[in-house]
């Protein structure tokens, strides 16, 4: 798999914890887990943002550009094709186009980075 599309995965994960973590503040089920593990949910979202930043700045600059622009517009800037299909927006990815995570791809009709699933 090209790396910066393992980057591009790993933010995609970290930015969903973050979002989980902004929800949670109010669920008391995660407040058990507060007390249990002593972690206060300030200091939580701020080690999010700033491995969130340390990998953002890792990208190269035009793929860091894009995931911004795509990110600030869907919760998930890289999608799975399964079948032929983006699980972005579930269009059809055209056959033109080969089945490998060895270079960095994105949808034509989302914009989403695409990975392949065998």
């Amino acid at each position: 798999m090209h790396p910066q599309l393992e980057i591009l995965l790993e933010l995609q994960d970290l930015k969903a914890q973050q979002r989980e973590l902004a929800e949670a503040t109010a669920d008391t089920s995660h407040e058990i887990e507060r007390k249990v593990f002593r972690v206060k949910p300030e200091d939580a979202a701020a080690q999010l943002q700033s491995k969130i930043e340390e990998m953002e700045s890792v990208l190269a600059p035009d793929v860091a550009d894009r995931y911004r622009i795509i990110s600030r517009r869907r919760n998930r800037a890289v999608a799975p094709v399964l079948n032929g299909i983006c699980y972005g927006c579930f269009m059809t990815v055209p056959t033109g186009v080969p089945p490998s995570n060895d270079e960095i791809r994105w949808c034509e009709h989302c914009g989403s980075f695409l990975y392949f699933v065998d």
